[in-house]
């Protein structure tokens, strides 16, 4: 286990590496709510050489979930052309949605955005749907325009660190981060695999939106929601299959593997050292844990290595029963929930994707 036995109060002295804090968080999720129960009695009908595993659904820890066409939608077969339209027309309206919120928190207008930072996994477009929000919104024509894809559930962590690095470099100015994945379109009824299985008991649809706000070196304004610390990432050679999509015919085929627990059993307390120690850390000082909720069994399996207890998942448990596991903007979620809970004092999101990757962000709320 790799926590102290005591919390300190170290992290709230530290002159910060960053003078960039969070100026507001923003999330939503498209409308067709389904619960859990009535997703497993679809997944009998669409697997029913699997039907015997049905508890898998039942003890995923997830009540709710979000997804973005009605229900009749999942149960026909698409091809690249029909998902890509839905998922540019879903993710588009998002995103517009979660930007006007996050601007509207942070107490700006979307002319005071000097860079646009947009997320996902699970669709293509080209221009990228950066480019293409910015013909639905008044942002400047000026604004630096960074889309990421390939991070999967890691992105709103990683995103979230690297929109910190590139605000960094900007004194006084305004960073949006965003990211938007639809999972459930990702769902491919002709494939009978367990790890299809798997994912369609799990994963649901979201997006997120963070304003950075450069302070160049004062302190975090009154309205800040938070100060970044530390970011970090860790990369687990020989680890492609993991996680991830392999390229099919009619869409993405969804990589997961069973050994994925073993891993992060064996693994991750040392990348997690890693980065702390790197930074000047110790787990014991942060007073909150916002991990991405991958799954039940994956938040138990990061509960014991780390030492941690269920309170201090606690967020990050209702997150995953409220919404599921909705990729990247998972953790930004309970980062939304511990800002609006008024949650104080450090704390440390931590998310995984392909690659296989663990990406940190410490933050003092």
């Amino acid at each position: 286990m790799l926590k102290t036995a005591t919390r300190t109060k170290q992290a709230r002295q530290r002159t910060p590496a960053f003078d960039v804090e969070i100026a507001s968080v923003a999330t939503a999720v498209p409308p067709h709510k389904v619960s859990q129960d009535d997703i497993a009695e679809r997944a009998k009908h669409v697997f029913p050489h699997l039907a015997r595993l049905g508890a898998l659904y039942t003890n995923t820890g997830i009540s709710n979930r979000y997804f973005c066409q009605p229900k009749e939608w999942y149960y026909e077969r698409h091809g690249w052309e029909a998902r890509t339209e839905v998922f540019q027309r879903h993710a588009l309206q998002l995103l517009e949605e979660v930007t006007l919120a996050a601007i509207a928190a942070a107490g700006i207008g979307l002319k005071d955005v000097r860079a646009l930072v947009v997320n996902t996994i699970t669709g293509l477009a080209i221009p990228s749907l950066d480019a293409k929000l910015m013909n639905r919104l008044k942002l400047p024509p000026s604004v630096e325009r960074i889309p990421i894809f390939g991070l999967g559930c890691g992105g709103g962590v990683a995103g979230l660190g690297r929109s910190a690095r590139y605000a960094q470099s900007m004194p006084g100015a305004h960073v949006l981060f965003l990211t938007v994945d639809l999972c459930s379109l990702c769902l491919r009824i002709a494939d009978p695999s367990m790890a299809m299985f798997v994912s369609a008991a799990l994963f649901g649809d979201g997006a997120a939106g963070v304003v950075l706000r450069n302070v160049g070196g004062s302190e975090a304004g009154a309205s800040g929601r938070g100060r970044i610390l530390a970011v970090g990432d860790h990369f687990w050679p020989d680890t492609e299959r993991i996680m991830g999509w392999d390229i099919k015919e009619d869409g993405f085929g969804v990589v997961l593997s069973p050994e994925l627990p073993g891993l992060m059993r064996k693994r991750l307390a040392p990348a997690v050292r890693d980065f702390l120690d790197a930074n000047g850390m110790s787990l014991g000082e942060f007073t909150g844990f916002l991990l991405h909720p991958g799954g039940a069994k994956i938040l138990e399996t990061a509960r014991m290595v780390l030492g941690l207890t269920p309170d201090d998942l606690a967020l990050s448990a209702g997150i995953l029963r409220d919404f599921g596991n909705m990729s990247s903007p998972t953790a930004l979620f309970a980062l939304d929930r511990a800002v609006k809970g008024g949650a104080r004092g450090p704390h440390l999101l931590i998310a995984f994707g392909p690659g296989f990757s663990a990406y940190f962000v410490a933050v003092d709320l």
